[in-house]
């Protein structure tokens, strides 16, 4: 299935989120830290993390949460890296790209490198290597997500 519209509500976002975190959950480099570092509960997460996105895209929810603190505190435990960065990036963009397209999805993918970004250089200090010019984030063409029903 090819993305057909753009991300226009809640329900999408939901959708799109279910999506991201499956695979993050999954992934080698990354699940771990959602799995044995946190512990993350999918079902207690997801309603946040859903006011955070539709806060950022849309300005419609409430999200009064500091989203930094969860990210240092799974830094101290184990250290959150450019590659790690980078991989959140490449699946949050397959995800958003296997499901949706248009100008909020554009928001949402950009918006995801600026967090990513943002977090890293918060962690490992404003001077911190992102791998290279391209913030060390791999291209998608290989991710299975971008073109997965």
């Amino acid at each position: 299935m090819r993305a057909t519209r753009d991300i226009s509500d809640r329900a999408d976002l939901d959708a799109l989120l279910r999506r991201f975190y499956t695979e993050a959950f999954a992934d080698p480099l990354i699940g771990p830290f959602f799995t044995e570092v946190a512990g993350t509960d999918l079902e207690a997460h997801l309603p946040g993390i859903t006011d955070f996105w539709e806060r950022a895209l849309f300005r419609t929810a409430s999200y009064g949460r500091d989203a930094f603190a969860p990210h240092a505190a799974l830094h101290s435990a184990r250290p959150l890296t450019a590659a790690h960065f980078g991989r959140w990036t490449q699946l949050w963009r397959a995800s958003v790209d296997g499901l949706h397209e248009g100008p909020l999805a554009e928001r949402a993918k950009a918006q995801g490198e600026r967090i990513a970004l943002a977090m890293l250089r918060r962690l490992a200090g404003p001077e911190a290597s992102t791998g290279g010019g391209n913030g060390g984030f791999v291209p998608l063409a290989a991710l299975r997500l971008r073109t997965a029903a």
